[in-house]
């Protein structure tokens, strides 16, 4: 019987993903997620300042765009499936949808593969023939070599799908892989696979070595061009060519590894695929932008330029088809607002740059603690032995509950790790640059340098907010629905409480920095602070900041004191609810939430103090922030652990280990 008229029983496949490990899958879940958002918002970001700057007109940078777009399409295929079956325990895929991951990753895959080509030759003619390029890769060619890529992906893709798709499946169903790709499905058919084998190896395994030794050779023909060049040429060529090359052996050394062999599959293929359908997405946007000025400059000019005139402009259009569906016949009326909403943008437009142009400050001044040098070296030794105990302490925390089974399994302590984790980098965010300040007597923080640090600091603590609100809600179902707690607090809830503390953290942060950004400072520069913070900034803009005040306090302040009465009230219920459980259940539960409590005071206190108010600077409050930047994240760890038995249980058992391997060694 041949495999046409063989049954085809299966409809769906069982994946079995990276790991079995319950506990080693949590951890991937907050691993890939964190790639995933990443991987996706850089190559965005990519492509939106390449297609908003001007001055990234060349070729490469049109080429890249299309790279960047790509990858954020090819992650977007494999990653978010394989980040929610880690949330479950049974893991699937209907063979319709299993078929279709495969097309899309192949097309996507091979457009990729031809666009890298592109951008070698691209290359070449910049370095081999310089008085040539804009002759030779005119726009009109471009063009066409993109659409090229785009119909080879689907030409490469659409071999694969036509073999796979009438190959019978009749049984088992189980691929030991996180994803559908070739290998795995042609090991589950029940039929002769080895002609079909050897199609793949030839359209995907040969196609890929081949190529890939075609770029090599094309890079070694352009470096060995570069001895006729200036230093200058040669250190810009070698660096531009430099980022190519990385991300082709990246690309391509996994591709050939999975593909260029038998149908056979290894348990290391799933490690292999997560480096090139995961990690090398990720790594693209970083080797484009940190190796090259040119596109990290366009993007420090978008965020300080751009926001305000699109905004401006979606907003007028608006308005003007607002007024065209409430008054078509009115076009005497329609023209002449027309030309004040033009002209409102010329003015804004106009006005911004103005400003832009004024905002010649491109550092600021710290005053930091004190100017007492004595003072200063007291701040430098008490601070630094904080950092190094918040540090170590939060990262014990993390360690203990992450290779505790004990611990891990219980919510509670999944979100007491995350809290940890966050008090690190918050404290990470402010400390360091305070310690090092105090050593010496001018303190300075460039512009970037600061808002770096302003955004950070509001992202890790936009996320702490989150995390505090889901801890209170984990506690008042595990005291007042104990009997429906495993069932309410599953680890898919879980997952996404954790999701949308990610997310809620970065638009806090993403809406502070993005005003913060269209303020003109053109002088003074001094800051009565030791870290860069929003009030002590709005002081020094040379423009009125009462607008942008009252956002302040509405984003920052406003939601302090709205999420800290919410908690309050929370714990007075579950305090209430108490009533009904027995002695040994009120005390572990008034423990257990005591320290909540505790913690919550201890962060928002302060932080209500310092932006639920008009935009006024004092002088004590830098001993305010730090309060809840450093001593704080300082308690967090103490207050856990001293009133938590299962918490210090479980450290002893880790240092016990510990001892016992390195009695061992």
């Amino acid at each position: 019987m041949d495999h046409h008229t063989r049954p085809n029983n299966v409809t769906e496949f069982i994946l079995l993903g990276l790991t079995q490990n319950p506990q080693l899958q949590k951890i991937l879940i907050i691993v890939f997620l964190f790639i995933f958002l990443f991987t996706v918002l850089a190559n965005l970001l990519i492509v939106i300042t390449i297609s908003l700057s001007p001055t990234l007109s060349a070729p490469m940078y049109f080429f890249l765009t299309y790279l960047s777009f790509i990858d954020a399409s090819y992650t977007s295929v494999t990653t978010p499936k394989m980040i929610i079956d880690l949330l479950y325990q049974r893991r699937t895929i209907s063979l319709g949808s299993c078929l279709t991951q495969l097309f899309v990753e192949h097309f996507l895959g091979g457009s990729e593969i031809i666009l890298l080509i592109v951008m070698a030759y691209d290359r070449y003619v910049a370095i081999c023939k310089p008085l040539h390029y804009m002759t030779i890769m005119r726009q009109g060619l471009c063009r066409l070599l993109v659409m090229v890529a785009w119909i080879g992906g689907i030409l490469h893709a659409t071999v694969q799908i036509l073999f796979m798709v009438n190959l019978p499946f009749c049984g088992p169903n189980v691929i030991d892989h996180f994803m559908c790709d070739l290998f795995p499905l042609l090991k589950l058919a029940c039929s002769d696979t080895y002609r079909l084998g050897m199609v793949v190896a030839a359209n995907s395994g040969a196609m890929c070595l081949l190529i890939f030794f075609m770029l090599v050779l094309s890079y070694i023909v352009i470096l060995s061009s570069l001895k006729s060049h200036g230093s200058e040429g040669r250190h810009k060529a070698l660096s531009t060519c430099g980022s190519h090359f990385s991300v082709v052996v990246l690309f391509f050394v996994p591709c050939i590894f999975t593909y260029m062999r038998p149908v056979v599959t290894y348990p290391v293929d799933k490690l292999v695929t997560v480096f090139f359908a995961i990690l090398t997405p990720m790594f693209n946007p970083i080797i484009y932008t940190v190796r090259n000025t040119e596109v990290k400059n366009a993007m420090k000019t978008l965020l300080k330029r751009r926001f305000f005139e699109k905004l401006v402009v979606a907003t007028t259009v608006n308005i003007l088809l607002f007024n065209l569906n409430k008054n078509p016949d009115d076009e005497l009326s329609l023209s002449h607002k027309c030309g004040f909403y033009m002209l409102t943008v010329v003015a804004f437009s106009f006005s911004l740059e103005i400003m832009q142009n004024q905002s010649f400050v491109t550092e600021f001044v710290l005053l930091g603690l004190s100017q007492n040098p004595n003072v200063q070296k007291m701040v430098f030794v008490i601070f630094l032995f904080s950092y190094i105990a918040t540090v170590g302490g939060n990262l014990l925390i993390v360690v203990t509950i992450s290779s505790s089974p004990a611990l891990l399994g219980s919510p509670m302590y999944f979100f007491l790790a995350f809290l940890s984790f966050l008090d690190v980098c918050f404290s990470t965010v402010i400390a360091p640059k305070m310690i090092v300040d105090s050593l010496y007597e001018r303190k300075t923080i460039s512009f970037e340098g600061c808002m770096t640090q302003l955004f950070a600091e509001h992202f890790f603590a936009g996320v702490e907010v989150i995390v505090l609100m889901v801890m209170a809600y984990d506690r008042y179902v595990a005291i007042c629905k104990p009997l429906y707690y495993s069932s309410i607090m599953n680890w898919r809830l879980c997952g996404i409480l954790m999701g949308v503390a990610w997310t809620g953290g970065f638009l806090h942060s993403v809406i502070q920095i993005l005003f913060t950004f269209q303020l003109p400072f053109c002088g003074p520069n001094v800051i009565d602070h030791f870290m860069c913070d929003l009030y002590p900034l709005l002081q020094l803009a040379c423009t009125d900041v009462h607008v942008f005040g009252l956002l302040v306090v509405a984003n920052s302040g406003f939601i302090c004191i709205i999420i800290f009465s919410l908690l309050l009230v929370s714990y007075g219920v579950i305090l209430f609810s108490l009533r009904t459980h027995s002695t040994e259940g009120q005390w572990k539960a008034l423990s257990t939430c005591g320290s909540h409590i505790v913690v919550v005071i201890l962060f928002f206190v302060p932080c209500i103090f310092v932006y639920a108010r008009p935009p006024f600077a004092f002088p004590f409050d830098k001993m305010v922030a730090i309060f809840y930047t450093i001593l704080t994240p300082l308690l967090n760890p103490l207050i856990y652990t001293f009133r938590n038995r299962e918490v210090k249980n479980a450290m002893r058992k880790v240092w016990n280990r510990i001892t016992v391997v390195c009695n061992e060694r």
